[in-house]
């Protein structure tokens, strides 16, 4: 677990990987405590994983869409597509709740639809879990250790998750798109064997956004992940590191994905605090 400590705010928060049967559908959670802060916004930042969030204590308000045509709103859970744009986050200096991060096979299998069908609009969890998504809310509020909390979310999806399928070029496109920050999209849909026109209206169809995209989200995800994880790092190096081209590419990036610069995002996210990638957490 990690813990940030200022004045007087705190920040908390502890990330797991998901029990085995589940690693291929999630690819973490993230548990977040943070308290005593200043009111005012954050950015939820775009990434390749579908969002699921679940509260404690108090609801998360959205005050501005990744989807520009759907409203604001206040959500006890809610679940979220692939978007290329953030959401803006009203807060009142306190956040408490569970993040995960689906993979699209992870929406077929657990949510029960594609990612397209979702696309950058978020949706109460309830409406795709049914019944589950209040188990699951009730059961995490009722904890006080992260440990315990992600061992109801193993119990809880590991019972849900059913049998599910996405086309094998697909899945293969995905795969060398996400891991590689260079990847070109003609190479990919030659390399499944497809003309790069099928590829990226099967692509779209299924995931909802383009190749392009996924490999423009990939690799700023990671320099998100980069900048959050290592603060004493230059954005030289987070660029070199990441497959950007040199530092004024991932700026370039980061203003059409985030809406700002890496380093205003760096100087003015309240919330922006190191988590351990191997620890439990058992203390809020």
């Amino acid at each position: 677990m990690s813990v940030v400590d200022g004045d007087t705010a705190r920040s908390s928060g502890a990330f797991r990987r998901p029990a085995l049967p589940l690693r291929a559908l999630v690819s973490g959670y993230d548990g977040y405590r943070l308290a005593g802060f200043e009111p005012g916004i954050h950015l939820g930042l775009p990434s390749p994983w579908l969002t699921v969030i679940l509260t404690i204590d108090e609801p998360l308000d959205i005050a501005a869409q990744a989807e520009p045509r759907q409203a604001p709103g206040r959500y006890d859970t809610l679940a979220s597509g692939i978007a290329t744009s953030p959401v803006t986050i009203r807060h009142d200096g306190n956040q408490h709740g569970v993040q995960l991060a689906l993979s699209p096979l992870g929406a077929r299998a657990l949510l029960g639809v594609p990612t397209a069908a979702l696309g950058a609009w978020v949706v109460g969890l309830g409406d795709l879990l049914g019944p589950d998504a209040e188990e699951l809310t009730e059961r995490l509020s009722l904890e006080t250790g992260w440990g315990a909390r992600f061992a109801i979310l193993d119990e809880v999806l590991t019972r849900r998750a059913a049998p599910a399928e996405i086309d094998p070029h697909l899945t293969q496109a995905w795969s060398l798109l996400v891991a590689g920050g260079g990847t070109r999209v003609g190479d990919v849909a030659r390399e499944v064997g497809w003309s790069r026109r099928h590829l990226v209206d099967k692509f779209v169809g299924e995931y909802g956004v383009t190749p392009k995209d996924v490999v423009r989200l990939s690799r700023f995800h990671r320099s998100h992940r980069m900048l959050q994880g290592a603060p004493t790092a230059t954005l030289a190096e987070v660029s070199a590191v990441c497959g950007y081209y040199d530092q004024a590419h991932m700026a370039r990036d980061w203003r059409d994905l985030a809406g700002l610069a890496p380093s205003r995002w760096r100087e003015s996210d309240p919330f922006s605090f190191v988590q351990d990638a191997n620890g439990d957490g058992d203390a809020e």
